[in-house]
Protein backbone atom coordinates (compact mmCIF):
# COMPACT_ATOMS: atom_id res chain seq x y z
CA UNK A 1 0.00 0.00 0.00
CA UNK A 2 0.86 3.55 -0.85
CA UNK A 3 1.36 6.56 1.30
CA UNK A 4 -1.54 8.30 -0.84
CA UNK A 5 -3.68 4.55 -0.73
CA UNK A 6 -2.60 5.01 3.39
CA UNK A 7 -4.25 8.83 3.00
CA UNK A 8 -7.50 8.00 0.80
CA UNK A 9 -8.61 4.96 3.49
CA UNK A 10 -7.84 6.86 6.63
CA UNK A 11 -9.49 9.83 4.97
CA UNK A 12 -13.01 7.70 3.96
CA UNK A 13 -12.34 6.34 7.89
CA UNK A 14 -13.17 9.86 8.81
CA UNK A 15 -15.98 10.38 6.50
CA UNK A 16 -17.71 8.06 8.21
CA UNK A 17 -17.77 9.99 11.16
CA UNK A 18 -18.39 13.74 10.32
CA UNK A 19 -21.78 14.48 10.09
CA UNK A 20 -23.58 15.99 7.83
CA UNK A 21 -22.27 19.22 5.63
CA UNK A 22 -23.87 22.26 6.13
CA UNK A 23 -25.12 23.38 2.98
CA UNK A 24 -26.99 26.67 4.27
CA UNK A 25 -23.60 27.66 5.45
CA UNK A 26 -21.81 26.69 2.12
CA UNK A 27 -24.37 29.28 0.69
CA UNK A 28 -24.06 31.82 2.71
CA UNK A 29 -20.37 31.94 2.83
CA UNK A 30 -20.48 31.67 -1.43
CA UNK A 31 -23.29 34.74 -1.79
CA UNK A 32 -20.85 37.16 0.64
CA UNK A 33 -18.43 37.35 -1.54
CA UNK A 34 -17.46 37.62 -5.32
CA UNK A 35 -17.37 34.19 -7.43
CA UNK A 36 -14.48 32.20 -9.11
CA UNK A 37 -12.04 34.92 -7.08
CA UNK A 38 -8.86 32.21 -7.67
CA UNK A 39 -9.56 31.73 -11.30
CA UNK A 40 -9.05 35.89 -11.79
CA UNK A 41 -6.22 35.73 -9.63
CA UNK A 42 -4.47 33.37 -11.71
CA UNK A 43 -5.49 34.13 -15.23
CA UNK A 44 -3.67 37.78 -14.49
CA UNK A 45 -0.50 38.88 -16.16
CA UNK A 46 2.58 38.29 -14.69
CA UNK A 47 3.82 35.80 -12.23
CA UNK A 48 1.20 34.11 -9.96
CA UNK A 49 2.32 32.48 -7.13
CA UNK A 50 -0.23 30.20 -5.09
CA UNK A 51 2.27 30.25 -1.21
CA UNK A 52 1.15 27.21 0.51
CA UNK A 53 0.65 27.02 3.82
CA UNK A 54 0.84 23.47 5.64
CA UNK A 55 2.31 22.08 9.01
CA UNK A 56 4.11 18.78 7.40
CA UNK A 57 3.99 16.09 4.45
CA UNK A 58 4.81 12.58 4.67
CA UNK A 59 8.07 13.19 2.48
CA UNK A 60 9.32 16.32 4.48
CA UNK A 61 8.10 15.21 7.94
CA UNK A 62 7.74 18.22 10.26
CA UNK A 63 7.64 21.81 8.16
CA UNK A 64 6.43 23.81 11.09
CA UNK A 65 4.42 22.66 14.12
CA UNK A 66 1.41 24.88 14.97
CA UNK A 67 1.87 27.45 12.37
CA UNK A 68 0.57 30.78 12.76
CA UNK A 69 -1.39 30.88 9.87
CA UNK A 70 -2.60 34.61 10.08
CA UNK A 71 1.02 36.03 9.92
CA UNK A 72 2.36 33.68 7.28
CA UNK A 73 -0.50 34.46 5.23
CA UNK A 74 0.01 38.47 5.69
CA UNK A 75 4.01 37.47 4.55
CA UNK A 76 2.42 35.79 1.61
CA UNK A 77 0.58 38.98 0.63
CA UNK A 78 3.54 41.59 1.58
CA UNK A 79 5.66 39.33 -0.92
CA UNK A 80 2.94 39.84 -3.94
CA UNK A 81 1.26 36.01 -3.75
CA UNK A 82 -1.35 36.29 -6.17
CA UNK A 83 -3.26 33.29 -4.01
CA UNK A 84 -3.06 30.86 -0.94
CA UNK A 85 -3.10 27.04 -0.86
CA UNK A 86 -3.98 25.68 2.85
CA UNK A 87 -3.29 21.95 3.29
CA UNK A 88 -6.05 20.84 5.63
CA UNK A 89 -5.91 17.22 5.51
CA UNK A 90 -5.51 16.59 9.27
CA UNK A 91 -3.40 13.23 9.74
CA UNK A 92 -0.58 13.27 7.42
CA UNK A 93 -0.45 16.78 6.92
CA UNK A 94 -1.73 17.96 10.71
CA UNK A 95 -3.56 20.92 8.81
CA UNK A 96 -7.12 21.94 9.33
CA UNK A 97 -10.22 23.36 7.51
CA UNK A 98 -9.93 26.16 10.05
CA UNK A 99 -7.31 27.57 8.77
CA UNK A 100 -8.68 28.46 5.14
CA UNK A 101 -10.97 31.31 6.70
CA UNK A 102 -8.08 32.38 8.91
CA UNK A 103 -5.81 32.48 6.81
CA UNK A 104 -8.09 34.18 3.55
CA UNK A 105 -9.17 36.63 6.14
CA UNK A 106 -5.45 38.25 6.92
CA UNK A 107 -4.45 38.00 4.00
CA UNK A 108 -6.91 39.24 1.82
CA UNK A 109 -5.99 36.79 -0.97
CA UNK A 110 -8.09 33.84 -1.97
CA UNK A 111 -7.51 30.49 -0.92
CA UNK A 112 -7.49 26.73 -2.73
CA UNK A 113 -8.22 24.00 0.41
CA UNK A 114 -5.70 20.68 -0.64
CA UNK A 115 -7.14 17.60 0.62
CA UNK A 116 -7.88 14.48 -0.49
CA UNK A 117 -11.59 14.61 -2.19
CA UNK A 118 -13.40 11.35 -2.72
CA UNK A 119 -17.02 12.48 -1.79
CA UNK A 120 -19.06 15.76 -2.46
CA UNK A 121 -19.69 16.45 1.63
CA UNK A 122 -16.05 17.35 1.66
CA UNK A 123 -16.49 19.82 -1.03
CA UNK A 124 -19.24 21.34 0.55
CA UNK A 125 -17.53 21.67 3.84
CA UNK A 126 -14.14 23.11 2.15
CA UNK A 127 -17.03 26.06 0.97
CA UNK A 128 -19.09 26.62 4.35
CA UNK A 129 -15.27 26.79 5.73
CA UNK A 130 -14.19 29.65 3.23
CA UNK A 131 -12.40 27.83 0.21
CA UNK A 132 -12.28 29.79 -2.99
CA UNK A 133 -11.27 26.82 -4.76
CA UNK A 134 -10.79 23.38 -3.93
CA UNK A 135 -7.92 20.55 -5.25
CA UNK A 136 -9.12 17.72 -6.83
CA UNK A 137 -6.43 14.90 -7.79
CA UNK A 138 -7.08 13.23 -11.31
CA UNK A 139 -5.42 10.28 -9.41
CA UNK A 140 -8.61 9.43 -7.29
CA UNK A 141 -11.41 10.59 -9.52
CA UNK A 142 -12.60 8.79 -12.73
CA UNK A 143 -13.61 11.45 -15.60
CA UNK A 144 -17.39 11.15 -14.70
CA UNK A 145 -16.61 12.16 -10.54
CA UNK A 146 -14.35 14.99 -12.14
CA UNK A 147 -17.16 16.25 -13.65
CA UNK A 148 -19.56 15.99 -11.01
CA UNK A 149 -17.17 17.83 -8.74
CA UNK A 150 -16.29 20.45 -11.25
CA UNK A 151 -20.34 21.26 -11.53
CA UNK A 152 -20.59 21.33 -8.05
CA UNK A 153 -17.74 23.88 -7.05
CA UNK A 154 -18.94 26.42 -10.03
CA UNK A 155 -22.36 26.37 -8.94
CA UNK A 156 -21.25 27.55 -5.51
CA UNK A 157 -19.20 30.06 -7.59
CA UNK A 158 -15.51 28.70 -6.37
CA UNK A 159 -13.11 26.82 -8.62
CA UNK A 160 -11.91 23.41 -9.08
CA UNK A 161 -7.68 23.16 -9.23
CA UNK A 162 -7.69 19.35 -11.17
CA UNK A 163 -4.44 18.36 -10.22
CA UNK A 164 -2.60 15.74 -13.12
CA UNK A 165 0.51 13.69 -12.76
CA UNK A 166 0.91 11.81 -16.22
CA UNK A 167 -1.15 11.80 -19.71
CA UNK A 168 -4.07 9.41 -18.71
CA UNK A 169 -4.85 11.56 -15.85
CA UNK A 170 -4.58 14.89 -18.19
CA UNK A 171 -6.94 13.32 -20.49
CA UNK A 172 -9.68 12.84 -17.71
CA UNK A 173 -9.38 16.38 -16.08
CA UNK A 174 -9.48 17.63 -19.79
CA UNK A 175 -12.68 15.70 -20.49
CA UNK A 176 -13.93 16.33 -17.44
CA UNK A 177 -14.22 20.04 -17.82
CA UNK A 178 -11.27 21.04 -15.94
CA UNK A 179 -10.25 24.78 -16.60
CA UNK A 180 -7.46 24.94 -13.75
CA UNK A 181 -5.33 22.13 -14.43
CA UNK A 182 -2.26 21.65 -12.23
CA UNK A 183 0.89 19.56 -13.14
CA UNK A 184 2.34 18.03 -9.93
CA UNK A 185 5.65 17.41 -10.22
CA UNK A 186 6.22 15.31 -7.26
CA UNK A 187 4.84 11.28 -7.55
CA UNK A 188 3.00 11.01 -5.11
CA UNK A 189 3.96 7.12 -5.27
CA UNK A 190 7.72 7.92 -4.56
CA UNK A 191 8.37 11.21 -4.21
CA UNK A 192 10.18 12.20 -6.92
CA UNK A 193 10.65 15.95 -8.11
CA UNK A 194 10.87 16.30 -12.10
CA UNK A 195 9.98 19.67 -13.70
CA UNK A 196 9.79 18.12 -17.10
CA UNK A 197 6.61 16.67 -15.98
CA UNK A 198 5.42 20.16 -16.14
CA UNK A 199 6.98 20.58 -19.38
CA UNK A 200 5.91 17.36 -20.88
CA UNK A 201 1.82 17.87 -19.65
CA UNK A 202 1.76 21.33 -20.70
CA UNK A 203 2.12 21.18 -24.54
CA UNK A 204 -0.61 18.47 -24.13
CA UNK A 205 -3.47 21.20 -22.36
CA UNK A 206 -6.18 22.91 -24.01
CA UNK A 207 -5.18 26.18 -24.91
CA UNK A 208 -7.74 27.95 -22.78
CA UNK A 209 -6.63 26.12 -19.63
CA UNK A 210 -4.80 27.70 -16.83
CA UNK A 211 -1.91 25.80 -16.04
CA UNK A 212 -0.34 25.67 -12.70
CA UNK A 213 2.90 24.19 -12.00
CA UNK A 214 2.98 22.32 -8.15
CA UNK A 215 6.07 21.06 -6.62
CA UNK A 216 9.77 21.53 -6.99
CA UNK A 217 9.87 25.11 -7.49
CA UNK A 218 12.46 26.61 -5.55
CA UNK A 219 13.78 29.85 -7.76
CA UNK A 220 12.96 32.48 -10.51
CA UNK A 221 14.69 30.35 -12.83
CA UNK A 222 12.81 27.67 -12.29
CA UNK A 223 9.28 29.39 -12.61
CA UNK A 224 11.17 31.54 -16.06
CA UNK A 225 11.87 27.98 -17.29
CA UNK A 226 8.07 26.74 -16.60
CA UNK A 227 6.60 30.21 -18.01
CA UNK A 228 8.12 29.80 -21.23
CA UNK A 229 6.37 26.51 -21.74
CA UNK A 230 3.07 28.34 -20.84
CA UNK A 231 2.68 28.03 -17.27
CA UNK A 232 0.11 30.76 -15.78
CA UNK A 233 0.66 30.04 -11.93
CA UNK A 234 3.39 28.54 -9.64
CA UNK A 235 2.07 26.51 -6.06
CA UNK A 236 5.07 26.86 -3.99
CA UNK A 237 5.23 25.63 -0.11
CA UNK A 238 8.22 23.63 1.55
CA UNK A 239 10.45 26.11 -0.31
CA UNK A 240 8.86 29.13 1.05
CA UNK A 241 7.85 27.55 4.41
CA UNK A 242 11.26 27.63 5.49
CA UNK A 243 12.18 30.97 4.80
CA UNK A 244 13.24 33.40 7.40
CA UNK A 245 12.04 36.07 5.36
CA UNK A 246 8.69 34.80 3.37
CA UNK A 247 8.16 37.94 2.09
CA UNK A 248 11.60 38.08 0.23
CA UNK A 249 11.27 34.69 -0.94
CA UNK A 250 7.37 34.95 -2.62
CA UNK A 251 9.09 38.54 -4.04
CA UNK A 252 12.53 36.46 -5.77
CA UNK A 253 10.33 33.90 -7.18
CA UNK A 254 8.74 36.80 -8.86
CA UNK A 255 11.02 39.43 -9.71
CA UNK A 256 14.58 38.68 -11.87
Amino acid sequence: MTVLDQIVERTRERLRTESKPDRRAAEDVAASRAPFAFREALARDGVNVIAEIKSASPSAGSIIDNPDVEAIAREYARGGAAALSVVTEPEFFRGSREWLARASGAAALPVVMKDFVVEPSQIVRGIAAGANAILLLASLLDTARIRDFVALLEAYGCDALVEVHDEEELERAVAGSARIIGVNNRDLRDFRVDLATSERLGARMPADAIRVAESGIRTHADVARLRNVGFHAFLVGESLLRQHDRAAAVRALIEP
